[in-house]
């Protein structure tokens, strides 16, 4: 196999979100080889008639969540919500959820909050379903149904391998769910490619200032990713970004964009054009401070293109294309002097009540 990337300088900073990263491609062959498990809950989602989905998660899990969010209203057509854990943890709100499927994504399966609501929803008759990289952990025993992250130890604080593994156990969920076919070796393919490009993030990075404002957006199935991109950098680099939707974005905060402002746009292959050419055509009147996440997008002049996956969807790139924004964050804070392992303030677990 082809050496994984590995920078020697990383070796203390952030070597062990590094490794992680690299694990994706094996962490998708394990997911991918135990694809038959999904089908044993398609026949019991038909008989519970399910006629609604919430999303139970929090923190870097909650963006895997809106990718699920997606999954399901483009793929299925059912309404999908996300949930407020403090309606039952605090307002102990008496919860009706007949017909109801609640997906609880969680890396450890602890948070008290996750447990409480998931209790609520099974005793409030939900069929609950949950995804989590411990199966002894309390949210995967009280769900009707687990699902195994399969990622392993996550040591980082920062997760990764466990946010594309939440990625590609949603999809697959859903492909489950709907009968379509997964293109299996393509999906591996292309992480193992992104894996081992050495040099794929480091024009971005040394274009990067931590001096000026940082905005990252996505449309679509590439918004979760966005979410994420900007929760990466905040937790690694120690400094304040925003994750928005492209057409939120022009709802206000495109007012504060000044001709240093640097615009991150996440563009999986594949992805409909329309959905952002409002915006690029609006930010480009401004600043040319412009780069591209995934090879979908419109680039031109000066613009940086973190080139991603080009597997055949928009939803697949996307799953893949996580990694390339895990690796900038990883790089950029270790070019910026922080240790991305274990950033200031924070803990792997956060138990929240």
């Amino acid at each position: 196999m082809e050496e994984l990337w590995e920078d020697k300088a990383m070796k203390q900073l952030g070597a062990i979100m590094s490794s992680e990263i690299a694990e994706t491609p094996t962490v998708f062959s394990a997911i991918l080889e135990n694809v038959d498990a999904f089908d044993s809950v398609k026949d019991v989602l038909i008989e519970q008639k399910i006629q609604s989905v919430l999303i139970l998660a929090r923190g870097t899990s909650d963006n895997a969540a809106h990718y699920l969010k997606y999954l399901i209203e483009t793929q299925i057509g059912l309404p999908v919500g996300l949930t407020s854990p403090s309606s039952v943890t605090i307002y102990n709100a008496e919860l009706k959820y007949k017909n109801t499927l609640v997906i609880a994504i969680s890396q450890s399966g602890q948070s008290p909050d996750l447990v409480h609501f998931a209790t609520s929803a099974r005793e409030a008759n939900a069929y609950v379903i949950s995804m989590t990289n411990d199966d002894s952990s309390p949210l995967a025993k009280i769900a009707h149904h687990h699902f195994s992250l399969l990622a392993g130890p996550e040591l980082a604080v920062a997760a990764t391998k466990s946010y594309n593994a939440q990625l590609l156990v949603s999809y697959l969920l859903v492909c489950s769910w709907t009968g379509k076919k997964v293109n299996a070796a393509q999906i591996i393919a292309e992480a193992q490619r992104i894996a081992s490009d050495a040099g794929l993030v480091a024009k971005a990075v040394v274009n990067t200032t931590r001096n000026n404002e940082i905005v990252i957006l996505g449309r679509g199935f590439a918004y979760p990713n966005a979410r994420e991109a900007a929760l990466k950098i905040q937790e690694t680099c120690k400094i304040s970004v925003q994750g928005l939707s492209t057409a939120d974005y022009l709802h206000g905060p495109i007012s504060a964009l000044t001709a240093d402002t640097q615009v991150f746009i996440v563009a999986p292959a594949h992805m409909p054009a329309q959905s952002i050419v409002e915006a690029t055509t609006k930010i480009r009147k401004t600043s040319n401070r412009i780069f591209w996440i995934g090879i979908g997008g419109t680039p031109s002049g000066n613009d940086i293109v973190l080139a991603g996956s080009n597997c055949d969807d928009e939803i697949t790139s996307t799953l893949v294309d996580a990694m390339v924004l895990q690796r900038f964050a990883m790089e950029f804070a270790v070019a910026s002097g922080f240790d991305p392992d274990a950033p200031e303030g924070l803990s792997k677990v956060t138990l929240t009540h």
